[in-house]
């Protein structure tokens, strides 16, 4: 009977647990598609502080970035690749803390997403030196996208609706983002 009961538990246990489990990926799908004024989450309230040298996301090896001016060419004619780029963060979503975009030398600026939904980055960190590792990708940003991502910013309401156009941008997904020494 004691054998019974041991194997048992860890069972039930488990299959409790799966019905919460795709629920709440459900859930992490919905949330990824906009930043919103939802509760903090325990993600969140921790990237509120940030020490150099701290890792958001997964480990990666940092010591292979580079420069985030040569994104273009090191996509080259492919829509997206994986790599890993240093550069400073220009801003940063004030909201959560949910993206932040990196400086092209054409003056365009390069969003970086956090792969899944999964971490947060301070939000004060605009212009400290980032490294961020995941894909980068070609896109084309919707009006709605795009107006969204300057509310988040804190843009004014005209500089929004000034926003008319679809626009064909460099992105970035990152699983992980390093930041690097103090502003």
């Amino acid at each position: 009977m004691r054998t019974f009961l041991s194997l048992s538990v860890p069972a039930i246990t488990l299959a409790l647990s799966l019905p919460v489990s795709v629920s709440a990926q459900k859930k992490s799908t919905k949330v990824a598609e906009a930043c919103d004024d939802k509760a903090e989450t325990a993600a969140q309230a921790k990237a509120q502080t940030v020490a150099p040298g701290t890792i958001y996301g997964a480990g990666f090896a940092a010591a292979k970035a580079r420069p985030v001016g040569e994104v273009r060419q090191l996509l080259g004619s492919r829509s997206s690749a994986p790599l890993t780029l240093v550069g400073k963060a220009d801003a940063v979503c004030q909201a959560k803390g949910c993206w932040l975009t990196l400086a092209l030398p054409d003056g365009q600026k390069m969003r970086v997403k956090f792969k899944d939904y999964a971490f947060f980055v301070p939000k004060d960190i605009a212009g400290r030196t980032v490294v961020v590792n995941g894909i980068a990708q070609r896109e084309v940003v919707s009006v709605a996208a795009q107006q969204h991502y300057a509310k988040d910013a804190g843009k004014s309401a005209q500089e929004i609706a000034a926003i008319t156009k679809p626009q064909e941008q460099l992105n970035f997904e990152a699983d992980g983002v390093l930041i690097q020494g103090q502003l």
